[in-house]
C-alpha cells in the first residue's frame, strides 16, 4: 500500500520525496560553492590572501556537507536500532517477573557484534496444563538462526496452550520445523551466512511444572538444566536426550521424563551450551556447575541474584565477547507448600462405643 504525503503531487512515492529532501542541503551547499566561484572576485584572485579566503569557503562547504551526511547516517542507524529493538521485543520478549507463583529472570547474549537477538530462544508461559517453558539453541547464529528461532518460538506460543500433553507440544514444534526447512530448501533468495537447509537443526528442552511442583521434561539434544537447592546444584535429570529437531524424525512414542518435584525455594537454571563452552585465555571451559553451587549458597537467593552471579563469572572468565550465543532462563518456586492430604481416622468416641 502506497501512502501519499498531504500537499505532495499525486503519483510521487513518499520515499522519493524523502530522498529529494535529503539531497536539498548538499545541493544548497554545492550551489553556494559554485556561486562563490563564478561571481566572487576573490575566487579569481591569485593573491595569497584571496586564496586563503577561497580555501576557507570551500572547507566550510565541505564541512557542511560532511556534517549533513553524518546526521543523516546517525538518524538511519537510530531508526534501524529501534526496529531491531521492536523485533527483539516480539521475538525474544522479556519474560514477566512472575508466572503462576514462579519468579522468573532471563538474559540473552548474542555472539554477533552489535546484534540484540541470535540463535538462542526461550519462553515461559502459564497454561491450563501447568507452567510450560522452552529453551533452545539453533545451529549457528545470525539472520538465518533468527528465522529458525522465530519459527520454533511462534509454534511453542500456540502449542503450549492448545496441546494437553507435553509430547503434543513437541510434535507441533517438529512439524513447524519441517515446514520451515522445506521452505528454506525452495528459497530462491537464501539468507547470507545461513546454514544449508539439510544441515539446519535446533536443540530444544520443554519443561512442564504442575501446581504441586512436579516437573516433566522432553529434551531434544539440549543440555539438562540445573536444580539449585540448599545442598548445592545438580542436573535436573540424567536421561539420554532425543535427537535435535531437524536432523531425524522423532520416535513414535515420546514419554516425558519425570524430574521430581520443585520444592518451594528451589531454583531451575535453564541454559544453552554457549554458557558451558565459553573458554578463558588458556582454553578452559566455563565451570558452570561450580558457579551455580556457589550461587546456591548466596543469600538472598533470587533469580536475579543467580543471574547476576553467573553473568559476572562468565564475563570474567571469557576472553572478549562470547564466541557463541548464550541464553539463561531461571525459575524459582515461590509457591507455598501444597497442603497434605488428610488421613481418614476413626473417632475415639466411635471406637469406644463398639
Amino acid at each position: 500500500m502506497i501512502r501519499f504525503i498531504p500537499g505532495a503531487p499525486r503519483g510521487v512515492p513518499p520515499r522519493f520525496l524523502s530522498r529529494l529532501r535529503s539531497l536539498a542541503v548538499p545541493t544548497a551547499w554545492g550551489a553556494v560553492a559554485v556561486a562563490y566561484r563564478m561571481t566572487c572576485p576573490l575566487a579569481r584572485d591569485d593573491a595569497i590572501g584571496a586564496r586563503l579566503v577561497s580555501s576557507a569557503v570551500l572547507c566550510a562547504v565541505g564541512t557542511g556537507i560532511v556534517l549533513h551526511i553524518r546526521r543523516r547516517m546517525l538518524s538511519e542507524v537510530r531508526h534501524a536500532r529501534r526496529i531491531a529493538e521492536a523485533a527483539q521485543s516480539v521475538l525474544l520478549r522479556p519474560p514477566p517477573p512472575r508466572v503462576e507463583g514462579l519468579a522468573v529472570a532471563a538474559v540473552h547474549l548474542s555472539a554477533d557484534l552489535g546484534a540484540r537477538i541470535g540463535g538462542d530462544l526461550y519462553e515461559v508461559t502459564a497454561t491450563e496444563h501447568g507452567v510450560r517453558a522452552v529453551i533452545g539453541d539453533v545451529r549457528g547464529h545470525g539472520l538465518g538462526a533468527v528465522r529458525t528461532g522465530a519459527t520454533v518460538l511462534g509454534s511453542f506460543r500456540e502449542a503450549a496452550h492448545d496441546e494437553k500433553t507435553l509430547d503434543g507440544v513437541l510434535r507441533r514444534l517438529e512439524r513447524a520445523m519441517d515446514r520451515h526447512l522445506s521452505e528454506r530448501g525452495h528459497d530462491d533468495h537464501p539468507v547470507q551466512d545461513a546454514a544449508p537447509a539439510a544441515e539446519e537443526f535446533v536443540t530444544v528442552l520443554l519443561l512442564e511444572i504442575l501446581a504441586d511442583g512436579e516437573v516433566h521434561a522432553l529434551n531434544c539434544g539440549h543440555p539438562w538444566p540445573y536444580r539449585l537447592t540448599g545442598a548445592g546444584a545438580e542436573p535436573l535429570a540424567r536421561a539420554d536426550p532425543l535427537p535435535p529437531l531437524g536432523l531425524f524424525p522423532l520416535p513414535g512414542e515420546l514419554p516425558a521424563t519425570a524430574c521430581g518435584r520443585l520444592l518451594p525455594g528451589d531454583i531451575l537454571v535453564l541454559h544453552t551450551d554457549g554458557a558451558e563452552e565459553a573458554r578463558d585465555a588458556d582454553g578452559r571451559f566455563f565451570p558452570l556447575p561450580d558457579v551455580l553451587t556457589e550461587a546456591a549458597r548466596d543469600r538472598p537467593q533470587t533469580p536475579q541474584a543467580v543471574l547476576r552471579t553467573v553473568l559476572t563469572a562468565l564475563l570474567d572468565h571469557s576472553v572478549g565477547p562470547p564466541k557463541d550465543d548464550v541464553a539463561l532462563l531461571i525459575l524459582r518456586n515461590e509457591r507455598c507448600s501444597p497442603p497434605s492430604r488428610p488421613t481418614s481416622s476413626v473417632p475415639r468416641s466411635a471406637t469406644a462405643d463398639r
